[in-house]
Parts: structure tokens; sequence; C-alpha cells
């Protein structure tokens, strides 16, 4: 997609607030848009605006294999409390086989490289079978979350996977998410609860102290400008 195009998108939804532009997306591009939902904060804020203003709109998430109880408790109770229609992604089994057994269990702490290979098989692989011909995906990435994301754009080109990307949460602040939390009673981890403002994966993943970034527990071994998966470079 060219420049001017992507102007033109940005300029049509700029008056849209974020319920707004999640059903201005489905109107668009129906069944060729999906939500992706790490089951953060953020995404079940962006998982109560869709059973809201558009609640055919595709839901999917990606189950690593390595994920704590806690995010699956989550999910059990997303799926009660909504009643949508959520696709759980798995990663494909001989890849992690052949992963762990050249690799071993918990190889990706040696190096970025290795950490990003394990987050490619577990991670990556599942979303881009998913994006595979999609005009469109959604996310709930905020600029306040990370180093990473501090130029995000509510309507973005995504190059590497060919399609759009539309960030309906992009402008939020930390504390309007957890405002909507509250106010709309919508399910979260309970991790939240115990210091962890990012969940990823269990061994990747700890609580924060006082003060520290709200990414500091995701992979706290690199540094602040590596800290991506491979879902959103």
């Amino acid at each position: 997609m060219n420049e001017a195009k992507l102007h033109e998108l940005r300029a049509e939804t700029a008056q849209l607030d974020s319920a707004g532009l999640v059903e201005w997306a489905w109107q668009q591009f129906g069944a060729k848009v999906a939500v992706a939902s790490s089951l953060g904060a953020e995404d079940q804020v962006l998982v109560d605006l869709v059973s809201r203003v558009a609640p055919g709109l595709p839901v999917f998430t990606i189950d690593t294999g390595r994920l704590p109880e806690e995010t699956c408790d989550l999910l059990q109770a997303t799926l009660e409390r909504y009643g949508l229609r959520i696709e759980v992604l798995f990663p494909a089994a001989d890849d992690v086989e052949l992963l762990v057994s050249e690799h071993g269990p918990n190889f990706f702490r040696r190096s970025v490289d290795d950490r990003r290979l394990c987050c490619q098989v577990r991670k990556v692989r599942p979303l881009r079978r998913r994006l595979a011909g999609l005009s469109a995906w959604m996310t709930g990435l905020r600029r306040e979350q990370a180093q990473t994301r501090s130029q995000l754009e509510r309507i973005e080109w995504d190059e590497g996977n060919g399609l759009l990307k539309i960030n309906p949460l992009a402008d939020w602040s930390q504390e309007q998410v957890w405002d909507y939390i509250r106010a709309n009673k919508v399910p979260y981890n309970s991790l939240h609860d115990r210091g962890y403002p990012s969940i990823g994966c269990a061994p990747c993943t700890r609580a924060v102290a006082a003060g520290e970034d709200v990414r500091a527990g995701r992979w706290w071994w690199e540094n602040p400008e590596h800290k991506e998966c491979g879902l959103h470079r």
C-alpha cells in the first residue's frame, strides 16, 4: 500500500474513537480482518469492544505451549463471559519437537538470536499462517508500552506480513486501560495483581518492582530495544 492511500485511511478514521475504529474495520473488511489477542489487559479491552460493536469479528490467540496457568484460566473466563468464539492457534508439533530436541527446553536465555528463534517457532509461524489471506489484522498495542512501540500509528502498513495493521488503543494510557477494565468489569489475568504488568510465556515473564518499566519483566536479561518477539517487529 502506498503512503497516499495510508494517509487517506488515517484521515478517514481520525475522528473515530477506539470502538468506532473497530466497527469501521469490521464494516470495511468483514471476515478479512481478525483480532490477535495475547490476553493481555489491552487485548481484553479490545475483545470487550469487539463484543459490543462487532461481535462477528474473528478473534484468535496463540498458545505457545509455555503459557502460565493463569493465562489459560483467563481464556476460559473470557470465553464464558463474552460467548465469542476465540480461535486458539498452536505451533506446529514437528517444529517444536525439532527445536527442543536440538537446543533443549530453555535454550532461549543464551542469546537474543536464540530467544527470537524460540519465538519464531512458537509465535511467529502460527501468526503468519493465520494472517495469510487476510486484508488487515487488529492488535491491542499502545505507544506507551515499550520503547519499540513509541511511533505506533492507529493504522499502519505491515510490510512483513503484507496487510494493514490496526491498533485501536495506540494512544491510550495505561491508566485508561485499567479504568476501562474496572468500569466494565472486564476479565483480566490474575498475575496483573501480583506485579506482572506484561505477561508472555511463563519462563520469559517475571514480576517487576515498583518504578520499573512495564516491560521490564519480559525477557529481563535483554536490552529494552530488543524486547519484541517478532509478532510486532
